[in-house]
């Protein structure tokens, strides 16, 4: 059976499961997710404690009862607590500002770069003197977090001789070592 598929997930005070028609959703204080189902894998809630079950041993029964279950455990954690990505600028000149959901960046290319953050992500930007700038964004739902904060990372990916780009908050670059002069 799948390690990740067997354990049971605890719904906290304030967060509501519903299944119907193969979505479940989740709401809760930060908010309310949605995901679509697989009809042969089923869930159960008891006492607060939510289950996920599959009918067979095949592959893919296996892979979907671990994939579901991992789903809506981020779909809870994602209501309750709510997931946060905080990436930083590196790089001489580079800058970003919002107003709203609307990000501006200048990213050492001729022209700035505009993107539309979806309403349902927070987002914060922050410059401080002798500091990266940097993004915070909070969401309930976290394939969406993930999605946009790649985006925002193809801007300008982190290079291996410098470190310059985009990069998470934490995230270890391996560097490259340069040409050496060789006489």
């Amino acid at each position: 059976m799948s390690r990740v598929g067997k354990s049971p997930i605890t719904v906290p005070n304030g967060v509501s499961i519903t299944v119907k028609d193969g979505l479940v959703t989740a709401k809760g204080p930060k908010g309310e997710v949605s995901q679509a189902m697989n009809p042969d894998i089923t869930i159960e809630i008891e006492n607060g404690v939510l289950t996920v079950n599959r009918p067979s041993d095949s592959k893919q029964h296996r892979a979907l009862h671990g994939l579901y279950r991992a789903l809506i455990n981020n779909m809870v954690v994602g209501v309750s607590t709510g997931h946060q990505v905080k990436q930083e600028l590196v790089g001489v000149g580079y800058k970003v500002s919002n107003q709203g959901n609307l990000l501006e960046f200048t990213l050492g290319f001729s022209h700035r770069i505009m993107l539309e953050v979806p309403k349902e992500i927070k987002v914060a930007t922050e410059t401080l003197k002798g500091q990266n700038p940097s993004i915070t964004m909070e969401c309930a739902d976290k394939q969406l977090l993930g999605q946009i904060a790649a985006k925002i990372r193809s801007f300008r990916k982190p290079e291996p001789y410098k470190g310059k780009g985009i990069r998470f908050s934490g995230e270890i670059l391996r560097k490259k070592a340069g040409k050496s002069a060789s006489k």
